[in-house]
């Protein structure tokens, strides 16, 4: 358990109205760790502005205060075959021989790749369906050609659900199979396949299978045993209730405890077009979103940094998340699949997503896929200068994917 830090009195300026949750707020910023009892009351009884206020606090006590970061890096989804049917995802195809499915090449990898460092990327989130056709070899082969061939980007990839499909194939340790990724290349491994980390919810929209809450957790527990590094994510509004909700928060807490090992919490909300549970759940909004924000910040003492998604919500909401907890707007998206398969269709240029946080009163920062944790080669050299002549941003393909860039 992290140790117990006093964040101090909100400003003067600020008036919380309820007795209860001014309590809680009081004891949280004290220092008194938020109880998941006390996270479900703050969701469903605290005042949007009041938690707002209280979640900024603690984000100032934590990261530069005027300082607002952001990166430039690509999703590549490698293939949008998949073994399983979640309710949530328009981006999969159900088998190889399904004629929109696809396995990139190994040169169209390294153009992506390349075109991303033209753009002055840093790294690529390297995502795919669970394709039950590819050896583990492929994924070897895959990761080595990347290391390589661009040794100074960051190779962000693979999901909890492709890891344990992995684990399950090969019927190795989960540490040796991590051990062999990392060896041929692998450097760290975002949140994705998350959802919401409570398996009653999981079933229900049938993402149980591919991995369950526990498999989640072994996966990245033993990425950091192995010292690498992996983020958290959460996709929520699916249906779920704030109990299950401060569940995942609980999770993901107390892995943090155990390794210190993900470098940041990034929660996202559910798209709904074109997938099963399209019209049959209550999405979340702008003020959920914000809401939900601003009380897993104050929950996740021991996590560093707090992404605020743009991407899910738009540029005015994700510019709103800066005051409620959030320190990073994290990719300005120079191509992603999956929820854009879903109906997300923000998109974002460098200069826009700068002048975006620059307008919210921060100065605007890139940064690279672990913040500072990563002293890698790839993470040392100086970051790219966009040519003049690469590509225009951003760039979407073919109508693809379900976790979200930078996760």
């Amino acid at each position: 358990m992290s140790a117990k830090r006093p964040y101090g009195p909100l400003p003067a300026r600020i008036t919380l109205v309820s007795n209860r949750t001014d309590e809680i707020l009081d004891c949280t910023l004290a220092g008194e760790r938020l109880s998941p009892e006390d996270a479900v009351t703050l969701l469903r009884e605290g005042k949007l502005l009041e938690l707002g206020a209280a979640a900024n606090h603690v984000r100032e006590g934590k990261n530069d205060p005027a300082v607002a970061t952001y990166i430039v890096d690509r999703n590549i989804n490698y293939t949008n075959v998949c073994v399983y049917r979640c309710k949530f995802c328009a981006f999969y195809r159900p088998d190889s021989k399904h004629p929109e499915a696809y396995v990139l090449s190994f040169d169209e990898i390294g153009r992506k790749i390349q075109e991303t460092i033209d753009l002055g990327g840093t790294g690529v989130l390297l995502q795919g369906g669970v394709h039950a056709e590819l050896p583990f070899s492929f994924y070897e082969d895959m990761f080595r050609f990347i290391r390589t061939s661009f040794p100074t980007i960051h190779l962000h990839a693979l999901s909890a659900p492709e890891v344990y499909f992995l684990k399950k194939m090969t019927k190795w340790s989960m540490r040796d199979v991590i051990a062999r990724l990392r060896e041929a290349g692998l450097q760290s491994i975002p949140g994705g396949g998350a959802e919401i980390l409570e398996d009653s919810v999981r079933r229900r929209v049938w993402s149980l299978t591919k991995v369950p809450t526990a498999k989640w957790v072994d996966v990245h527990e033993t990425a950091h045993g192995l010292g690498m590094r992996t983020t958290a994510t959460m996709m929520f509004g699916i249906g779920e209730t704030y109990e299950q909700r401060v569940e995942h928060f609980r999770v993901v807490r107390d892995l943090q405890d155990r390794t210190g090992g993900f470098t940041a919490w990034i929660p996202w909300t559910f798209v709904e077009e074109n997938t099963a549970l399209d019209g049959k759940v209550e999405t979340a909004g702008g003020f959920e979103y914000l809401k939900t924000l601003a009380v897993s910040r104050l929950y996740l003492d021991n996590v560093r940094h707090v992404q605020g998604s743009w991407v899910t919500q738009g540029p005015k909401i994700g510019q709103t998340s800066l005051a409620f907890g959030a320190d990073d707007l994290g990719s300005i998206m120079i191509e992603e699949n999956v929820v854009y398969a879903a109906g997300a269709r923000n998109r974002m240029t460098q200069p826009e997503m700068r002048r975006l946080i620059s307008d919210a009163g921060y100065e605007p920062m890139q940064r690279r896929t672990l913040y500072d944790a990563c002293k890698d080669a790839c993470c040392a050299t100086p970051i790219p200068v966009p040519k003049e002549r690469a590509g225009t941003l951003p760039v979407v393909s073919g109508g693809l994917e379900s976790e979200v860039a930078s996760a």
